[in-house]
């Protein structure tokens, strides 16, 4: 159930909206996978989370984008 209400919550932006989503989601991987090669943080499933988020919005622009072709 949570999952379909994030993708109504992704479908529902705007396609600024959505690059600026994917900037934050890129920073945020960026640093659990700092933080797990220090080994301070045991986050493995919040890096796999954040990455399905990614590729969720990564395929929503790139769908968008098709759409206007």
């Amino acid at each position: 159930m949570k999952r379909h209400e994030d993708l109504e919550r992704l479908r529902n932006m705007s396609d600024a909206d959505l690059k600026e989503e994917a900037v934050r989601l890129k920073e945020s991987l960026f640093r659990l996978n700092f933080k797990l090669a220090l080994g301070e943080v045991d986050a493995v499933k919040t890096v796999r989370r954040e990455k399905k988020t990614l590729a969720r919005v990564q395929t929503m622009m790139r769908e968008r984008q098709q759409a206007e072709k």
